[in-house]
């Protein structure tokens, strides 16, 4: 999808010092990104207390495995 926008120019400069992209377009690509990975990570989160585990389930035991 193509479009324009105008972006603040010190909040780009700042964002370029903390990746390596070369471009704007892939810049505001990655924030995309990791603003829609962490509403997913927050989704989950409103899961807490509604799921039921198997009886046995020992997570910790599954942790040391790895």
């Amino acid at each position: 999808m193509r479009t324009n926008i105008v972006l603040d120019d010190e909040l780009v400069a700042e964002a370029f010092k903390y990746s390596s992209l070369k471009s704007k377009r892939e810049l505001v690509h990655m924030a995309l990104q990791e603003f829609v990975d962490r509403k997913r990570r927050m989704n989950l989160m409103d899961l807490e207390g509604q799921i039921e585990f198997a009886e046995g389930y020992d997570y910790k035991k599954m942790r040391e495995e790895q």
